[in-house]
This record gives structure tokens, sequence and C-alpha cells, in this order.
């Protein structure tokens, strides 16, 4: 499994009220939340956002509230993957319950700009930045949570058959 595509740089403790602003949690639709992903951060990001593109980051990504809108409206956006230096501990279980993959890689992290071209091996864990061509090894994701993320996310998951 992979992911590749043009990068979204942001820096320290990017919180849910930044990904998904309160004002927009009326709503659970993922297409409604991803029009507001990021606006009050990056006012350009949904205009400019490609399926398939990649958001990176430096310390605490997701820190704040619990709310699984953030990794919903990042994942429905068209993000295939988020590589941070770290995670808020619960942004990083509701991403992985929702689908969406992220790496934990202060490495890439720091070594990757705005707008690199970048792909993401997730078997091996390996993060290349096609515009500079360095390398970083990531953990890569158990079988187990390949699977959820293939299957869309948790929910999926089970309704396939998971977990058995």
């Amino acid at each position: 499994m992979k992911a590749k595509g043009s990068v979204f740089r942001y820096g320290d403790n990017v919180d849910t009220d930044v990904i998904i602003p309160a004002r927009y949690l009326n709503t659970s639709d993922p297409k409604e939340l991803a029009q507001h992903c990021m606006e009050d951060i990056d006012e350009a990001f949904i205009t400019q956002v490609k399926k398939g593109d990649i958001i990176v980051a430096d310390k605490n990504f997701g820190c704040g509230s619990s709310r699984e809108h953030a990794p919903i409206a990042i994942k429905a956006s068209g993000i295939s993957c988020v590589i941070a230096c770290t995670f808020a501990r619960i942004f990083y279980r509701n991403a992985l319950n929702i689908g969406l993959p992220i790496l934990e890689c202060p490495e890439a992290a720091s070594g990757i700009a705005s707008g690199d071209e970048v792909e993401v091996d997730f078997d091996t864990g390996t993060i290349t930045n096609l515009s500079t061509q360095e390398s970083w090894k990531a953990e890569p994701f158990p079988e187990f949570m390949q699977e959820l993320i293939k299957a869309d996310g948790l929910i999926h998951y089970i309704r396939q058959g998971g977990m058995d």
C-alpha cells in the first residue's frame, strides 16, 4: 500500500479546532467537513488540495478536543497520509479508526517542505521525498492496521468480517 502526493506543511500544535473549526461541527457529513478543513490555518488548503496529497507537520499534530471530525475532514479533503514528528494520542487513534494513515517520523517531518512531492510505502514504512531524493524509515503499520486502513476504517473492517 502506497501514497504519493504534494505536501502541505504545518508547524507544532496544530489542534483540532484549526483542522475543523467548531462552528462546523453541526454536521457529520464528510464532504461538508472537508470544505472547511484547515481554513483557519490555511485558507488556500481546500482550493489547492488534490486527492493523494500529504500533510506534514511538526510536534503534537491533532492536539485539543477528541472529536473524530478532524481526521474525517482531513481524509475527506483528499489527503492520503499525515506525517508528523508526534501526534496527540486521541487524534492518532481516531485517525486509524476512520482509516486515515498517519506516521510518526521526526526526521522525515524535518526534511520535507511545503510543495515537495512525497511517496510513502506503508508496507515498509519508507518515506521518500521525490523532490530531494531523501528517504527515511518510519515504523511500518502491523498487518492488522494495514487491513484496517485498506478497509477504510474500523467500522468497515468489522463489517467485512475483521476481528473474528
